[in-house]
């Protein structure tokens, strides 16, 4: 182990550096940890282009067999399907993830602030972007590197 003292510069960059055996093996042990932290960053990433993950959640809206409620009205999937593209395209330069989407698009009116909901099939009334973020979830779960 090099310690500080009043070696020059040069002496200094021609010693030998030696850890002590326990050095070595504390090292050997870290490296998985710091591996699995630095490049995990965020559990379960997607390897999907946001676009791409966009486009799927829009299709999961079109092709459900839900009724959407909006502003007290309800539409068909189809319908709510081509309102979330359009506010997509509006809010398109603001979306960074698809969480961005979900919150800017797909979750309340921009004219009352209500909230969207779906009926699903079964009768039952969820928050849209609830719904949606569900299966965003189990999307990724399905696309992960």
């Amino acid at each position: 182990m090099l310690v500080a003292t009043k070696l020059s510069w040069e002496r200094a960059r021609t010693l030998p550096l030696r850890a002590e055996p326990y050095e070595m093996k504390l090292s050997w042990l870290l490296i998985p940890f710091i591996l699995v932290s630095g490049a995990s960053g965020r559990v379960a990433q997607s390897t999907e282009p946001l676009e791409q993950t966009i486009h799927y959640l829009i299709d999961y809206v079109a092709s459900s067999n839900a009724t959407f409620i909006r502003n007290g009205s309800t539409h068909t999937a189809s319908e709510a399907a081509q309102h979330i593209r359009l506010k997509y395209e509006h809010f398109k330069k603001e979306i960074n993830s698809p969480e961005d989407f979900i919150r800017l698009s797909a979750s309340k009116s921009l004219v009352s602030g209500k909230p969207y909901l779906v009926r699903l099939t079964d009768g039952k009334e969820l928050r849209l972007d609830a719904w949606l973020t569900d299966a965003l979830k189990r999307h990724q779960s399905e696309t992960v590197l």
